[in-house]
């Protein structure tokens, strides 16, 4: 089923495209500099932000296109839900012992996410209402 990309689901598709993208120069390119001030390992940090680019790319085409499968709106909005649960997870899983800069940041982009998610899930109920 195809439906129109209402201007609020499209400003909110750019907007996660534009915040994924930072998150993803910072993580990636910032690794190295990050990595002793969250206590977090450099590698982790760096295939996290690089793991983003694809996903970026996706939001911002679907945000250019004028209509858009309902499945691939639900797949963005999983695909944030499942960075959401991921992060958090990673956090009380006990695999990384960040500090509480290191608990802030991932709690504070996975919080964002989750609001991205939430405001999509929002427009796509709007649009097919």
């Amino acid at each position: 089923m195809q439906i129109s990309v209402s201007p609020f689901l499209r400003n909110v598709l750019l907007l996660d495209a534009l915040a994924t993208g930072a998150t993803a120069i910072i993580l990636a390119g910032g690794a190295h500099m990050l990595s002793p001030l969250l206590d977090m390992p450099r590698s982790l940090l760096f295939w996290a932000g690089a793991a983003l680019v694809p996903f970026v790319l996706m939001v911002l085409a679907v945000s250019r296109r004028q209509t858009v499968s309902r499945i691939m709106l639900v797949e963005i909005i999983a695909i944030n839900a499942l960075w959401v649960l991921a992060s958090f997870g990673l956090l009380v899983s006990g695999v990384i012992s960040p500090n509480l800069l290191g608990v802030a940041f991932v709690s504070a982009q996975a919080i964002a996410v989750a609001l991205f998610a939430e405001l999509q899930y929002v427009g796509l109920r709007r649009q097919t209402a």
